[in-house]
Order: C-alpha cells, then structure tokens, then sequence
C-alpha cells in the first residue's frame, strides 16, 4: 500500500463538511474515518466507538495529561472534542488512509503534527448569510445558542488562508467531484510505485 495519509476536512457548522465526508466514505475504500472522542452527552441514535468515543470530562482531562491525543479542544466550557492517537494508529493499522471531519483549530493542529502526509481541506459556504440561513433553518437550537454558533462560524471563516486547499459548497454535486478529485491527487501523489 502507499504510504498512509491522513485527509483532514473542516468547516464551520453548515457548511456541508460532514455531508462531504460522507460522500467520500461511500466512494473510497482505502480510507477511513477517524472517529473523535467528546464530552457531551449522546444524542438519540449515537452509539459509542461508532459516531465518538464518549466519556466525562475527568476521563478526557486524563488522556490529555497522559498525551493521548493528537489535538483537541475545550469547544464550549468543559465539553471537550479531540483525536485519539490510537485512533490514527488504529486505521493505519488496517491499511487505510485516515479521514478527519474536525474543527479549524483541530485540523491545523493534525496538519502541524503530520505536516505532508496530511492534507487540510477547508469547506466554506458561498457566503456568510447563505451559511447563516442554514443553520437558522436546521431549526436545531434556541436563539441564545444559534447565536454563540453564528459569532463561532464568523471567527471559523478567518482561518481558510491556513489551508492547504478550500472547496465552496455552492452546489453540492459540484463540491462532491471536487473533494473526489482533490482527494484522489493527494492519494496518489508521491506513492510508492515500483519502476
């Protein structure tokens, strides 16, 4: 196998990053998602070591003194999302490429770690009230926290430049063919071919 890399996508929420990632899972058997560990509590359907790693914030306070993740960040006060290094080590493990949908700050830390064997995407909205218009129909929060997501998106949006690359979600089917390609060059650049 060539050797093992890592694909890192970001957003700020609803930008279509997850719907992206998704997409890239379905079509692509050589890489696999790496899934996050977080403090918050499971929603309806979510399942442990499938959608994250859950545990409390003690448990996660404890890996991070023990150096067990590779990134991670304290999102809103005492709730906690990070990469695991046995995660990473997990999948390259079983032969696949490592697939991240993470937040900016998560994803350039990965990216500082692993450097060329990791590409950084990052997914925008064509525009700030395009994205605003859909979270606010997502109908998923209260004003109080819609508003602390809109002020997060806005700070998310000044960290493209930081980017190896920058996908714009403006038709979907289009953004789609774009991560396959950019996804593939990455794959298939400096592999370990035999001449």
């Amino acid at each position: 196998m060539n050797q093992k890399k890592l694909i890192i996508f970001t957003a700020p929420s609803g930008a279509g990053k997850t719907t992206i990632v998704r997409h890239l899972l379905k079509v692509r058997d050589d890489i696999a998602f790496s899934i996050s560990a977080c403090t918050r509590t499971p929603r309806y359907g979510e399942v442990n070591g499938m959608d994250y790693y859950f545990m409390n914030a003690e448990e996660f306070k404890r890996k991070i003194a023990n150096e067990q993740f590779v990134e991670f960040e304290e999102v809103y006060e005492n709730q906690y999302y990070g990469t695991l290094k046995s995660e990473i080590k997990r999948l390259w493990d079983a032969g696949k490429n490592v697939l991240f949908d993470v937040d900016v700050k998560g994803a350039l830390a990965v990216k500082r770690k692993y450097g060329d064997k990791a590409l950084a995407v990052f997914v925008k909205p064509p525009s700030f009230e395009t994205l605003k218009q859909r979270l606010t129909s997502r109908k998923t929060e209260d004003d109080a926290s819609l508003r602390k997501r809109i002020n997060r998106v806005r700070e998310e949006m000044t960290y493209e430049r930081y980017f190896d690359i920058t996908v714009v979600n403006d038709e979907l089917s289009v953004a789609l063919q774009e991560a396959e390609l950019i996804v593939d060059n990455f794959l298939t650049l400096h592999s370990d071919l035999t001449v």
